[in-house]
């Protein structure tokens, strides 16, 4: 099943993405949003609803992130083999990590499939990472790495649109990773079923549609029920809880000259049997 999060006649709503357009899950089951659904039933009682009559279709919504309202949202930072390869070359000090390196990224960054994508005024080193995204569906903590593939309610894409300068003003990446409308999130949360082997999916992003990075989560250094089991330990998981596993080679920061992106540049993030993320470029107004 593939949940979207959207704005539909001024209201927010959520429901099940299908061939045929969008089934309203807001009305049928009473609950308003994507993230009160796994904190509750979870995404099992949207099954019977999969093969009615959409409501509306695609186009005719303003999709939101997928989770608009996540209390957390954790990002994995150098987490393919190659990009910690890049990284290094590049001329970073980066040993090869014994844990996930985990920094947090705030939900008011976040921006949905279709929307601009935002560079702040204040730099032009605006960098692109195409990222899996896990979405919890059952919070925990402690949790057991041969759990935690329970606790994952789904997948989606992410792109962390990281401000270079500001990311290397010290040890600490926090500022650079959380200007507003950074975070492109989406278009949707597809179900582990549908997904398969997440271990084995191609991710690519491209930008004007040259492809600069084409992986594989097969390169993860940490792989989803370890990074689901790390984080639980510091902070219990909470249903709806996002957190991006980190991006391929291929950066801009890491080319040889810099490759950032500009105003009106369109990024697409693709992730196998998951979708494709696609947000134009803006530079901030303030």
């Amino acid at each position: 099943m593939r949940f979207v999060s959207y704005i539909a006649d001024s209201k927010p709503g959520f429901g099940l993405a299908t061939e045929a357009g969008i089934v309203d899950l807001a009305a049928r089951l009473g609950v308003p949003s994507l993230r009160a659904l796994l904190e509750g039933a979870g995404v099992a009682a949207a099954a019977p609803f999969a093969a009615q009559k959409a409501d509306r279709t695609l186009d005719s919504v303003t999709l939101l992130p997928v989770i608009p309202d996540c209390a957390h949202c954790y990002c994995v930072g150098v987490n393919y083999e190659d990009h910690l390869r890049e990284v290094q070359a590049a001329g970073v000090a980066r040993p090869r990590p014994k844990q996930p390196s985990l920094f947090i990224r705030y939900p008011e960054t976040f921006v949905a499939h279709g929307e601009p994508l935002v560079m702040p005024k204040v730099s032009n080193d605006f960098d692109y990472e195409a990222e899996l995204a896990i979405i919890v569906g059952k919070g925990g903590r402690y949790i057991a790495r041969e759990d935690a593939m329970a606790h994952v309610a789904g997948y989606s894409c992410f792109n962390d649109g990281s401000v270079r300068d500001w990311q290397f003003h010290s040890s600490q990446v926090t500022s650079g990773k959380n200007f507003v409308g950074t975070g492109a999130f989406g278009p949707w949360m597809v179900t582990p079923d549908e997904v398969g082997d997440v271990g084995k999916l191609a991710i690519s992003l491209t930008v004007n549609g040259t492809v600069l990075q084409d992986g594989n989560t097969s390169d993860l250094l940490f792989g989803v029920a370890e990074i689901v089991s790390y984080a639980s330990a510091f902070l219990p998981l909470k249903a709806g809880d996002v957190i991006a596993t980190g991006t391929p080679a291929g950066v801009g920061f890491s080319r040889k000259p810099p490759i950032f992106l500009k105003p009106g540049d369109v990024c697409d993030v693709r992730i196998e049997r998951i979708g494709t993320l696609r947000n134009t470029v803006v530079k901030a107004a303030e």
